[in-house]
């Protein structure tokens, strides 16, 4: 768990055909402690943190200060930059560095917010670097019970053996969520203690330092009203007309939500779909264990276990897939839709104990022909049933999840 194998592979695989990666995720999520795992498997690293006053002045002074690297052997160097996004040419600076030293070095830069974002000025960085993305701990990660993706995509209705480690897993997930400090320490009181300061950490600290956002009070209200939001189409009209302040503002708000990792969302499929859903899209959260509805936190914690998997697959390279829910006007829906490529792949419904295949999961699965997943937040459960030339497979979320490539 501590070397997060998953990531470390993909690490590799990336690092073997770019010589700068790009490393993105939420605050808090380990990427430091990811970052110092990969410098230790190169005999010649240093480590560049712009937060740090002494590393800043240094670079200053000195942009080129990773050529003072002590080396112990003839392999290329690696040089991590941490938090180099804060710095107001930052952009710039790592086109230069790639463009002179890309061929004797590999570097390796990390960032709290979706680096591809955070654009101020200077030349574009396209076509220089790979990103990828670190998650919060999740079940397929922590139970290291994972289908081959070979397998997976050829038959997604594969699952691993019933394992109590899992289930035990899964649970402590939705007490604490995914994120290291508060997972590690396996107690709620420590996680309700740690979201509190986190949340107010990343709107009052980095959203504002980093955005033009500046009425941090009411950016705080509407990221409270958020969380009852899961689970349901979210109306940027509504919630606009609720606090009584522009739709631009409640969109710009949620976009920066969005790009300091702290919601997703997902939008409607709508090809084939009759009166499909076209425009709102449903909102999640990565720290999920905040929400008090247990049908809306299942849901939630579903949504990123197949987030997690559909981006990094996509990272790696293996495909293009998203992941979409589907809903008419009608109010019939699925929570999800994994695509790969240009066509539907894999349906998706939660429930938190009906073990009865849903109606609408049938439904859509007869529109779509495609396999299609029940999953239910109980263990134990675990049967195969047939809708036409298709197969419906109604199993514990716990087990199924612990597959995911």
């Amino acid at each position: 768990m501590k070397e997060r194998a998953l990531y470390a592979s993909l690490w590799e695989t990336l690092a073997k055909t770019k010589s700068m990666i790009f490393l993105a995720g939420p605050r808090q999520v380990g990427k430091t402690t990811f970052a110092k795992i990969i410098g230790s498997r190169f005999a010649n690293q240093t480590y560049f943190n712009w937060d740090l006053i002494t590393h800043k002045k240094m670079l200053i002074e000195n942009p080129l200060f990773f050529e003072q690297v002590e080396r112990k052997n003839a392999e290329p160097p690696l040089v991590i930059f941490d938090e180099i996004h804060k710095f107001r040419r930052w952009k710039n600076y790592l086109k230069g560095v790639y463009d002179e030293f890309g061929r004797d070095y590999k570097f390796l830069v990390l960032g709290s917010g979706r680096l591809n974002v955070f654009q101020k000025g200077g030349d574009s960085l396209a076509g220089r670097y790979f990103l990828f993305t670190l998650w919060p701990f999740t079940l397929a990660e922590l139970a290291n019970n994972r289908i081959p993706f070979d397998d997976f995509v050829k038959n997604p209705l594969l699952f691993p053996d019933e394992s109590k480690t899992s289930a035990n897993i899964w649970k402590q997930l939705g007490q604490t969520s995914g994120f290291p400090e508060p997972f590690l320490a396996s107690s709620e009181r420590h996680y309700r203690l740690w979201s509190n300061t986190y949340q107010k950490q990343l709107i009052r600290e980095d959203i504002r330092n980093l955005t033009a956002i500046k009425n941090m009070d009411e950016t705080e209200i509407l990221f409270s009203l958020l969380p009852s939001k899961v689970g349901s189409t979210l109306s940027l009209d509504s919630i606009a007309r609720d606090m009584q302040i522009s739709f631009n503002s409640v969109r710009r708000w949620i976009e920066t939500f969005e790009d300091f990792f702290m919601v997703f969302r997902i939008a409607p499929w709508t090809k084939k779909i009759a009166r499909a859903i076209t425009k709102e899209k449903k909102l999640y959260f990565y720290d999920y264990a905040m929400i008090t509805s247990e049908a809306a936190k299942f849901e939630n914690m579903a949504a990123l276990e197949l987030w997690r998997a559909a981006a990094n697959w996509t990272e790696s390279g293996l495909g293009s897939f998203s992941l979409h829910y589907v809903r008419n006007k009608e109010k019939q829906e699925v929570d999800f839709l994994i695509k790969r490529d240009t066509a539907p792949f894999l349906l998706i419904e939660t429930k938190l104990s009906d073990e009865s295949p849903a109606p609408s999961l049938i439904k859509f699965q007869n529109q779509l022909n495609v396999p299609a997943v029940q999953l239910v937040n109980k263990t134990g459960i675990c049967k195969i049933i047939s809708n036409g030339n298709q197969k419906l497979l109604i199993i514990s979320a716990s087990r199924y999840l612990a597959g995911l490539p």
